[in-house]
């Protein structure tokens, strides 16, 4: 009971992120009628991370929903997963993201030779950006759109450009909205 629990949890902070009323009558509703695909696979993606018993549609569905849209998240991910504008989305499973982390469409994640990204909380990952190779990217992170990045980045940076460099330090984390409060 303590797994399914879990698995709530998770549901629960990335419908917060999609803004949400996280009740269990709204997310079954969402799951159920929404036209939201980013949302409904970061739903599905949560139920098929562990087995339970609705695993195995979880899984169908979600691989239903990343043939459609591109969307392809293996990574180990923290609370409040956002996925804006799910196309060609691509997060490798060798990656590690923290809470509240933001992915625009056309992002990749990903190594050709061991481990992948390890991306902090609050986090967004702009249009079109690359994060290649085994690279550490801090807390309260913007990266902005079409960045390749294959250096560290750390806290409280805004990157861009290709490679990606530091362009400034003000008003870290600005584009993540509806943060979610992980409970201790």
């Amino acid at each position: 009971m303590k797994k399914y629990k879990r698995i709530f949890e998770y549901i629960q902070s990335d419908y917060v992120r999609y803004g949400g009323n996280p009740t269990l009558f709204n997310i079954l509703k969402a799951a159920i009628f929404t036209k939201n695909h980013c949302f409904l696979y970061s739903f599905y993606f949560r139920l098929s991370s562990e087995k339970n018993i609705f695993r195995p549609f979880a899984r169908f569905k979600k691989y239903r929903i990343s043939k459609k849209y591109g969307i392809v998240v293996e990574a180990k991910v923290g609370y409040g997963l956002y996925i804006g504008h799910g196309f060609g989305t691509l997060v490798s499973n060798l990656a590690i993201v923290g809470n509240n982390c933001n992915f625009s469409q056309f992002s990749t994640v990903g190594s050709n030779h061991g481990p992948a990204a390890v991306i902090g909380d609050n986090v967004y990952i702009g249009p079109s950006v690359c994060i290649v190779e085994n690279v550490r990217i801090g807390n309260n992170v913007t990266i902005g759109a079409g960045a390749v990045v294959v250096k560290d980045i750390p806290d409280n940076a805004t990157v861009a450009g290709v490679p990606a460099k530091i362009i400034s330090y003000k008003d870290p984390g600005r584009y993540i909205h509806n943060k979610y409060q992980v409970k201790d």
